[in-house]
């Protein structure tokens, strides 16, 4: 029986068309300047301006920073500075996917803290109360809504910091999935596998307790019921609403337990070759499950997963990271790391920064340099 101290100081609001709700629920926690932190594929979208509207409605004076990119480094986090030092906001809303949520952490870390991103690599690194915030994620993917953590890539080096701080969490995370609906397919599939992978690290890591194991239990269920039906008619609201708050669900088990090795094995690969985070996860996912096997305890859970989905638990290990391929494949994701570009001669230097990846601490099984070596030839 594991301790924990469970806290969620996030306002979870979901429901079809409730984006209309977003200036009420701004006005609920007070301010009159909004820093609107969202990307061009958002704003192109119109889910940007439907969020400026139902804050401008309200009374607020929203400006939009739109300076960021997929995966945002620091050079992102710096102009989006730029523009809240000159704007002077009161509060910050993120409308996107996980980079938008993440760079509205870092921009708050750095416009209430001061300092350089890389001062508040680690936990509990703030120095002072951030602005409060709201996410209206749209796609069902990292689960930052639920998280304090940002994930931010330093520009020069392309190491992902994770900044963490319970005082960067969101205040109010609103879940509309009418906004899902609009993402193209390959960003369902990525952003959707992304969310399963989050379910299945979280219910074996070394921090997992009792709470954090309901959330990852329940998005395992929501997200698998959801996926493929989403992948075969992307206008599923239904489907979608499962798959927004699996990934939200998978997000609060991370909060409490972590992510282990797949992440660890992923994040190089997007450093290194830009492999997409949600295809290297995809890629390295079955992998990791297979190496868990010598953990009973990660045995038992996986047999949880594999019996949720009415199919032989016989074998748990087996049969989850096959299911975990097919989905993959299903879903029209690479298969190997040699159809990413991936250059087979540099996998002991991905193993070696694979290595020094946080979330590995928190895997199952002790990771050794080795093993990832192993697994990324495995993966080849």
């Amino acid at each position: 029986m594991v301790s924990f101290d469970f806290h969620c100081p996030t306002r979870i609001v979901f429901g079809p068309g409730r984006v209309a709700e977003l200036g009420a629920l701004a006005k609920s926690i007070g301010g009159n300047r909004v820093l609107v932190v969202s990307d061009p594929g958002i704003e192109k979208a119109g889910h940007t301006q439907r969020g400026i509207e139902a804050l401008v409605s309200e009374g607020f004076d929203a400006q939009v920073f739109d300076g960021l990119r997929e995966n945002p480094t620091t050079d992102h986090v710096d102009a989006g500075l730029t523009v809240a030092r000159d704007f002077r906001p009161e509060l910050i809303v993120a409308i996107g996917g996980g980079s938008s949520m993440d760079c509205a952490k870092g921009i708050n870390f750095l416009y209430s803290c001061g300092g350089r991103m890389q001062d508040y690599w680690g936990v509990g690194k703030a120095t002072a109360d951030l602005l409060p915030m709201i996410a209206v994620p749209t796609t069902a993917g990292t689960g930052s809504e639920a998280q304090s953590f940002a994930l931010i890539s330093d520009a020069q080096t392309h190491v992902k910091m994770a900044c963490g701080d319970k005082r960067a969490a969101f205040r109010i995370a609103l879940l509309d999935p009418q906004l899902t609906q609009t993402q193209p397919p390959r960003v369902t599939a990525l952003s959707g596998f992304d969310a399963i992978s989050h379910a299945v690290e979280t219910l074996v890591t070394k921090k997992r307790n009792q709470m954090s194991m309901a959330f990852s239990r329940e998005a395992w269920r929501l997200l698998t019921g959801g996926f493929e039906r989403v992948l075969a008619d992307p206008a599923d609201l239904v489907a979608r609403g499962w798959m927004q708050q699996g990934a939200c669900f998978a997000g609060l088990a991370i909060e409490n337990s972590m992510l282990g090795g797949a992440h660890a094995l992923a994040n190089p690969l997007t450093a290194n070759f830009d492999t997409v985070h949600g295809e290297a996860v995809a890629l390295m996912l079955p992998q990791i499950v297979r190496h868990n096997g010598r953990d009973a305890g990660a045995v038992l859970a996986y047999a949880e997963l594999v019996a949720e989905l009415g199919e032989d638990a016989s074998e748990p290990v087996v049969a989850l990271a096959e299911y975990l391929g097919r989905l993959a494949q299903r879903a029209g994701l690479a298969g190997r790391l040699s159809e990413c570009g991936v250059d087979r001669n540099r996998l002991p230097q991905l193993a070696a920064e694979a290595a020094k990846q946080w979330t590995g601490a928190f895997n199952p099984v002790e990771m050794s340099e080795h093993d990832y070596l192993e697994l990324y030839e495995a993966a080849f």
